[in-house]
């Protein structure tokens, strides 16, 4: 099960799910390294999946690439 930080709260993550809907993660269970942005995986740990990270900001980049074209 993966999801992204959309952002902190007081004492919570909070995750947009890849299946729908969001959830507070408490930050107890998030890694102290994580930041807004990071692919998360839920299992017995979470834990931030890098690869997966790099690979959507890139695709998010070059849709804004190709929005912003002149």
């Amino acid at each position: 099960m993966f999801g992204v930080i959309d952002r902190f709260e007081e004492g919570f993550a909070v995750v947009e799910m890849d299946e729908g809907g969001m959830v507070n993660a408490p930050l107890w269970r998030i890694p102290k390294e994580a930041k807004e942005g990071d692919i998360l995986e839920f299992g017995d740990t979470v834990t931030i999946d890098a690869r997966e990270t790099e690979k959507r900001k890139k695709e998010v980049e070059n849709l804004l690439k190709d929005t912003w074209v002149e």
